[in-house]
């Protein structure tokens, strides 16, 4: 799996303090930039996400290139539903040369290994046979495997991206979002570090669980 950041709100931190601070100032815009010190960012931005006014959050979006995932997940991935996704689409390119992805349960189970491979190889030599018959494309694509590899972009605004990272990196998620979660995560630390300074799920970010079993594990973010 491949996640990389295509594009994001410029100094997305800025953009966020001054949103804030616009909602309780009296001065304007112009006087605000020019009274910007990191330590204030820091401050501003800790104190609204601990407050809950996360409306200031939503100034600041990411677009993301995903690779190599399965259509399993991107599934779950589109239930986000305060985001924009743009997915390759198999209506329109061929499938011939699918690449699949394995689960790692799967891949650590010789047994289950064999079975996997044999039917993704009948669902391969089945839809090579359908388009020789004059199926089109995007009727040959049902017989193609969920785990069929596959690309989005997507764009999230920070708010959302806090929640997409409450639920999708919490231990019960499936492993296959959650490792998509952490790599936009490392993602945006990297030029968003104090609006994601403190992100996951609530027993990272409130020392407690809601799930109705709890894994007590928490995750290391």
């Amino acid at each position: 799996m491949k996640v990389q950041l295509l594009n994001f709100t410029p100094d997305p931190d800025l953009t966020v303090y001054l949103a804030a601070r616009i909602c309780y100032s009296k001065i304007g815009i112009d006087e605000l930039k020019g009274d910007v010190k990191e330590e204030k960012i820091k401050e501003l931005i800790r104190r609204v996400v601990a407050s809950g006014h996360h409306s200031v959050l939503e100034h600041a979006s990411f677009t993301f290139g995903v690779e190599g995932v399965s259509r399993v997940t991107t599934h779950q991935l589109v239930r986000h539903r305060i985001a924009s996704y743009s997915q390759q689409s198999l209506r329109w390119v061929s499938a011939e040369n699918m690449e699949i992805v394995v689960p790692p349960t799967i891949m650590n189970n010789p047994e289950a290994v064999m079975i996997f491979e044999d039917m993704v190889l009948k669902s391969k030599e089945a839809y090579h046979k359908l388009l020789n018959l004059g199926i089109p494309k995007e009727d040959a694509r049902f017989i193609i495997p969920q785990g069929v590899a596959t690309k989005i972009v997507f764009t999230m605004n920070a708010r959302e991206l806090h929640h997409f990272f409450k639920v999708r990196l919490c231990s019960r998620a499936q492993w296959e979002i959650r490792e998509l979660a952490m790599l936009a995560l490392l993602e945006v630390r990297k030029v968003a570090p104090i609006i994601f300074e403190k992100v996951g799920p609530p027993c990272v970010t409130e020392g407690r669980c809601f799930e109705e079993k709890s894994c007590q594990n928490p995750p290391e973010l």
